[in-house]
């Protein structure tokens, strides 16, 4: 009983993030269904949606980093975290890119024309600043112990092993996951995201793998 009460601030922490996370899922997913609704012009009902789906990523993103950087409750706690947000984003942000990447490849394929392509780049945009600007307020009140006001958003290189062998572990985990996307195209669409999910979590186990590895 002791120990829990130690953890109990440890565990609020958490599950106050994880409810900041999940409200903004619960609120985008209402303004989705609103757009859906009252928006007949295709391309504001792209650029909205496209707007939506980056702001939802992107506050998540900024929230788990934040949170991977605690020590975890659990050793498998960082994974499960990863696989449920893989699951949500892709239960709910059907049918939109979030992913400048993605949006270029399917303009250099002849997918997408080039007018398309820009509004969508501009919604990702707006959405990513929004979403910061959103998470620098939310952290300046102080909900948890980590989130602070003075927390920075400057870039930081991700790469913490060689970089030989940085660019083949993302050479080989992108081959993977781009085989799995091909090979599930004809799997339904909830079974596929669970699949994918699942691959996503994998790929992060064993990078981490290797990364404590060379740490060791």
């Amino acid at each position: 009983m002791t120990a829990l009460r130690g953890l109990w601030p440890e565990m609020q922490d958490t599950c106050i993030s994880l409810g900041l996370m999940l409200s903004i899922v619960l609120f985008m997913g209402l303004a989705r269904v609103v757009t859906r609704q009252q928006l007949n012009r295709p391309t504001a009902h792209a650029f909205i949606l496209e707007f939506l789906a980056t702001f939802q990523l992107c506050f998540c993103t900024h929230e788990l980093q934040l949170l991977s950087e605690q020590e975890p409750l659990h050793p498998t706690w960082p994974l499960t975290l990863t696989y449920f947000f893989s699951l949500v984003h892709g239960l709910t942000l059907v049918g939109t890119s979030s992913n400048p990447c993605g949006v270029m490849m399917q303009m250099m394929l002849g997918g997408m024309s080039a007018e398309t392509g820009a509004m969508r780049l501009l919604a990702q945009l707006i959405g990513a600043l929004c979403s910061r600007y959103c998470m620098g307020a939310l952290w300046s009140l102080g909900l948890t112990k980590y989130h602070v006001s003075e927390r920075s958003f400057a870039c930081r290189n991700p790469i913490q092993v060689d970089l030989p062998k940085a660019v083949i572990i993302e050479a080989v985990s992108s081959f993977i996951f781009h085989s799995a996307l091909l090979h599930f195209q004809e799997v339904r669409t909830k079974l596929r995201i669970h699949l994918l999910s699942a691959l996503i979590t994998f790929l992060v186990y064993a990078d981490l793998d290797i990364y404590n590895q060379n740490l060791g």
